[in-house]
């Protein structure tokens, strides 16, 4: 029968994406998939009275859209992060983080649940919540620090089109107002594709000043770079006789 939702402890659903959201910088969808994914990983790697109690603890909705019983349960943390990876479809290193993003928020609204599990071993390290300061040394792997200087600067060498600093990075697009909508409209459709797109401030009728930072960090972190480049590719393949400012 499982907890009934109104128990101590019952991992909330909505809660549960909300804070995985707040903590990788996602939105909504691209969190529920983090926790779906890692959820789902997680029940494969358990015993099997373990695997019952892990689900029946948490909300249907984290483990309906995969299979849990597979022949190929995790058998170490780069097997584990391979299958988060593959469900979320990111790199090995987001997979991680995201990955410790739901387990440490789990932990924190059910410990109990998540300490009578015998976990893996090589989970541990995923239980607290992902480091969110400091620069590159002495960061697990995985985390999303803020840039150092240097980084950002070496950075910015391979942007021309940006500008910033340490708390955010700019590009400023001028564009005739119809190409300016198409171009907007492309940027927007990242957030789907991607899990982030920029904010965008419109100047005028055909001008837009586009922003990118971590707001879990109050920083840039090697995410931003990566969404700045993302951001380039959409607005060259929207097309048409850009000039940048």
């Amino acid at each position: 029968m499982g907890i009934e939702p109104n128990s101590p402890g019952w991992i909330q659903y909505r809660e549960l994406v909300n804070e995985v959201g707040r903590r990788t910088d996602l939105d909504f969808d691209h969190a529920r998939l983090a926790a779906e994914a890692t959820t789902t990983v997680l029940a494969r790697a358990l015993k099997e009275k373990d695997r019952r109690d892990f689900l029946d603890g948490v909300p249907d909705e984290l483990h309906d859209d995969y299979a849990i019983n597979v022949p190929y349960a995790p058998l170490d943390l780069n097997g584990f992060l391979i299958q988060v990876g593959t469900i979320v479809h990111r790199e090995r290193d987001q997979a991680r983080y995201q990955a410790q993003a739901v387990l440490s928020t789990m932990c924190e609204q059910d410990r109990a649940l998540i300490e009578s599990l015998d976990l893996p071993d090589y989970l541990d390290e995923l239980l607290t919540p992902p480091p969110v300061g400091g620069g590159v040394v002495g960061i697990p792997p995985g985390g999303v620090p803020p840039l150092t200087d240097e980084e950002l600067r070496q950075a910015l060498t391979r942007l021309p089109q940006w500008s910033g600093d340490r708390r955010a990075l700019m590009r400023t697009i001028v564009l005739p107002r119809d190409n300016l909508d198409r171009v907007l409209i492309r940027l927007i459709q990242l957030r789907q594709e991607v899990g982030r797109a920029p904010h965008i401030g419109r100047l005028s009728p055909d001008a837009a000043r586009l922003v990118v930072r971590t707001t879990s960090v109050d920083a840039v972190t090697r995410l931003d770079i990566e969404l700045a480049h993302a951001v380039d590719d959409a607005i060259l393949e929207a097309g048409a006789g850009m000039s940048a400012e």
